[in-house]
This record gives structure tokens, C-alpha cells and sequence, in this order.
């Protein structure tokens, strides 16, 4: 049977620079490549060696057809520091909401600015 990963996903923003420096902050990422994207826009490419999240922009407004549930329910991120990762969100304005803690970790979600959920687990 073949084995596979999430290698990456693909999320549109309005300011793919302040979504790059978000993500590196929490999860302490690297730029990976930045450029225009093949198809038009502008992308970054944020995470580690093996996968990373394509921040995209077409430099327009982001649309309504990207809203929440449509089908993506959210983005979940793994970091070894709950705390210090919410004090990212926090200092970035934006609001941590529906902490849990249940096995196996403890988590909260946030939106971004635009509309994109992401739910954050430490499992340490």
C-alpha cells in the first residue's frame, strides 16, 4: 500500500507578507521560495524541508467563494509551545477561541484576516 504526507496546502490571503510572518512566528518556519505564481498572483511558500503552507494572493480582495466550511473547516498546526503560541496570535490582533484540552493535547482555533480558521494542538 503506499504510504503519503500533506506536502502542502494552498490558501489564498489579502497580504500574503503579514500570513508568511504569522506562520513563521508560530511555528518557527522558513521561507521556502517566493514568486509569481504560474497562473497569475503572487505567492510564498512557508514551513519546513518536507511540507509548507502556499500563501497566495491575486493582489484583489479575497472573495466570498473561499468563505469557511466551503469546504474547508480549518487548518490544523502542530506546535510545541501552546502559550507562547497564542501570545503570537494575540499580538498579531487577531482572537483565540474554544480552548480544549482532552487527550491527546490541548488546542485553540483562531481566524485569520481573512476568514481563514486554524486550530493550534501542542500534544507535549
Amino acid at each position: 500500500m503506499p504510504q503519503g504526507y500533506l506536502e502542502h496546502a494552498n490558501i489564498t490571503v489579502s497580504d500574503p507578507e503579514r500570513s508568511s510572518a504569522l506562520l513563521r512566528q508560530l511555528c518557527g518556519w522558513h521561507e521556502r521560495w517566493r514568486g509569481p505564481s504560474q497562473l497569475g498572483g503572487w505567492t510564498i511558500h512557508v514551513g519546513s524541508e518536507r511540507d509548507y503552507l502556499a500563501i497566495y494572493t491575486t493582489g484583489a480582495p479575497v472573495t466570498e467563494r473561499f468563505v469557511k466550511g466551503a469546504p474547508l473547516n480549518h487548518l490544523g498546526l502542530v506546535v510545541d509551545d501552546l502559550d507562547a503560541a497564542e501570545a503570537v496570535v494575540i499580538a498579531a490582533g487577531l482572537e483565540p477561541f474554544n480552548h480544549m484540552d482532552y487527550d491527546p493535547g490541548r488546542r485553540f482555533y483562531f481566524f485569520d484576516w481573512d476568514g481563514i480558521e486554524f486550530e493550534l494542538v501542542s500534544y507535549v
